[in-house]
């Protein structure tokens, strides 16, 4: 048990990080699916696309406060300036993800969800490195 203890303190951030990625995998895909399903049509690209944003603000809204508190235990006084980071960070990646449903979707014709799984892996690294890199970088003491 000691030895769990010690391999979890050691990548703390980077598994608290995985298991908020999931949950905030789980919302972007649950709004996903609750729009697609109730009154956007995935066939239709642009009803496609807002069915993904709608999923993005979701997620983007959960993740923010999930990793302030979860992840890198952020004491930054300037939240709103930290919050714009953030939501700047998600939104290149929103770009990456909006063009991988494209191409995969309405491009390959490969089915929106599966395409959707795909592009959450590769959302989840890309924001990690986003979130550690720009915006709740570590200042110097």
């Amino acid at each position: 048990m000691e030895k769990l203890k010690a391999l979890y303190l050691r990548y703390r951030e980077q598994i608290n990080y995985l298991i908020v990625g999931g949950l905030t995998t789980l919302v972007s895909l649950a709004s996903y699916w609750i729009c697609t399903k109730a009154f956007l049509n995935p066939e239709d690209a642009l009803q496609l696309q807002a069915a993904n944003v709608i999923s993005w603000i979701c997620a983007v809204a959960f993740a923010y406060f999930a990793n302030r508190r979860y992840v890198f235990f952020s004491r930054e006084e300037n939240r709103l300036a930290e919050a714009a980071k953030f939501v700047g960070s998600r939104v290149a990646t929103l770009l990456m993800e909006m063009g991988i449903m494209g191409l995969g979707v309405s491009v390959l014709g490969i089915n929106d969800r599966a395409v959707k799984l795909v592009a959450q892996v590769i959302i989840i690294i890309a924001n990690y490195v986003f979130s550690k890199l720009l915006v709740f970088r570590k200042k110097a003491e």
